[in-house]
């Protein structure tokens, strides 16, 4: 009897064996990137950074995800649209799919997300996307209006009418942005703040969340209940939080990470040799933000002058190195839209603008730090600036590190007066750039207002495609840029990203530098 059962045991273990392999071939293996932070939060509504979309993208899907090739819209939990002559109103007709946990998505679940996003309560970082959007959703989200006067409409089960507040030409593809993610209202009636941990986790993406360890990683795998689960080919993906470049590039380099999402500042001649180093130009601005509501940089002669005295050209060429382009605007180069020529360089008029302020060769300026998150590479180029600053205007600032979600409340608290930022845009198209920087915006850090650079923002969002909307939002730059100079424009980004496609297909260069995982496979 002993023999018989140790036979089965052998014969059914071989069996198990046989199936994982064959689940793990067919699958595509685990895959490993550097995240670059611990994030923020995996509650797509209290979200704001790019390490959060990374594994935003895998958890959830909006109406519309994101081509791997174009970073474009295709269908998602939507399987089809249709707008209207005008262009104002779309509707969208939802597949009949269900949440990780079988409880169905309806129109009328997309409809109570957005009521939740942009609800005041919750104070979402990034409700005012979808109310540069949404017709009624700006009332609503500031409290001036009920949910009732959000444009949307559940036409019935599966069908939704989406009213926005003009033509606007690049809405589809703004719905895949995480402020328009479709959220599992019933887990988090249920389970309220810990709705996003493991084991209360649902979601409706190509994976699911299998383990969340803070500062050490995030692993997320397949869903079976994804509409389109056949597509998906890995088997466990792995986030890794290193905020350290150096630590995650060894790692790389020891075949430990698949997928290096950013290369050292003094390591990237060493990588440029190797064919695994991939630079693409991105949609995309490294800048200063001033705090304007902050003595001195409450005078627009101050920020000019700051910004007049930083040689960009030795910037790039001798700090980042990667090909970076310098920037005197907010808006990179794209199709249509030629910029604005912005202040330039010019440091003996940096130095009267900094005299007519009242600090004489830097006599009285008040000592002020530079906020930055850790990173290696913020932090050269924070010396760089310092040390610009000092020769050229002789003024002294310090430097102030914090790790990724302390730096981002600090930025939304107003606790600074200088302070690193990037933009990557949420779609391809001027406005991505421009709006945020509107009265009260929620991403607007420098505080900047200017009631006339608000009316030209809105009228654009009013206006047909085509030249003239292009200028509208040239002179909103002009104001931003050249007459107030709110904030201080460094270099337009090329992304660097470590990986291996002789080895794994799917991932393809973009300017919105967006990789979906769904679509990556071990070849």
């Amino acid at each position: 009897m002993k023999k018989i059962l140790l036979s089965l045991f052998i014969v059914l273990s071989l069996f198990s064996l046989i199936v994982s392999c064959g689940q793990s071939q067919g699958k595509g293996g685990e895959f490993i990137l550097n995240n670059g932070a611990e994030p923020e939060s995996l509650d797509p509504h209290l979200i704001s950074g790019v390490p959060e979309h990374r594994i935003y993208m895998a958890l959830f899907e909006g109406l519309v995800a994101y081509d791997p090739k174009t970073a474009t819209a295709v269908p998602g939990l939507a399987e089809s649209w249709e707008f209207s002559d005008d262009n104002t109103v779309i509707t969208f007709k939802l597949r009949q799919t269900t949440w990780s946990d079988g409880v169905p998505i309806t129109a009328e679940t997309v409809k109570k997300s957005w009521e939740r996003m942009l609800s005041p309560e919750l104070a979402a970082p990034y409700a005012w996307f979808p109310a540069m959007f949404l017709k009624g959703a700006a009332e609503y989200n500031a409290g001036d209006a009920g949910p009732d006067a959000l444009g949307v409409e559940v036409v019935d089960k599966y069908t939704l009418k989406v009213e926005l507040v003009g033509p606007l030409p690049y809405a589809l593809d703004a719905f895949a942005h995480y402020s328009f993610a479709v959220v599992p209202l019933h887990a988090i009636e249920k389970y309220g703040k810990e709705w996003t941990s493991p084991d209360n986790f649902v979601g409706n993406g190509p994976f699911v969340l299998e383990t969340w360890e803070p500062q050490n990683k995030i692993t997320v795998v397949p869903n079976p209940k994804y509409w389109d689960k056949d597509a998906v080919k890995l088997s466990r993906v792995v986030y890794l939080p290193i905020e350290d470049n150096n630590t995650s590039y060894n790692m790389y380099l020891n075949g430990e990470i698949d997928w290096q999402t950013t290369v050292p500042t003094d390591r990237i001649k060493e990588a440029k040799l190797r064919d695994d180093y991939i630079k693409n130009p991105q949609l995309a601005t490294y800048y200063y933000i001033f705090n304007n509501t902050k003595k001195p940089f409450d005078d627009p002669r101050v920020r000019k002058a700051l910004s007049m005295a930083v040689n960009r050209q030795e910037l790039v060429e001798r700090v980042t190195q990667a090909g970076q382009i310098t920037a005197y605007g907010i808006v990179p180069p794209m199709t249509g839209y030629k910029g604005v020529k912005g202040l330039g360089e010019d440091v003996e008029k940096a130095k009267a603008l900094l005299a007519e302020a009242g600090y004489p060769n830097g006599e009285g300026f008040p000592e002020v730090e530079i906020l930055y998150n850790t990173s290696e590479g913020h932090q050269k180029i924070a010396e760089f600036i310092q040390q610009q600053w000092k020769v050229n205007l002789g003024i002294n600032v310090k430097l102030t590190n914090q790790e990724w979600k302390t730096y981002l409340t600090t930025r939304r608290e107003g606790q600074f007066y200088i302070a690193r930022a990037g933009w990557v845009g949420d779609y391809q198209d001027p406005n991505t750039f421009l709006d945020m920087f509107v009265t009260g915006g929620d991403m607007n850090d420098a505080f900047y207002s200017n009631p006339q650079y608000d009316e030209l923002i809105h009228k654009a969002a009013r206006m047909a495609p085509g030249p003239d909307r292009f200028a509208t939002l040239m002179q909103a730059e002009e104001l931003l840029i050249t007459q107030d100079h709110a904030i201080m424009p460094l270099y337009f980004y090329v992304t660097i990203n470590m990986i291996d496609t002789n080895k794994w297909g799917g991932w393809y260069p973009n300017v919105m530098d967006i990789h979906p995982l769904k679509n990556i496979y071990k070849k």
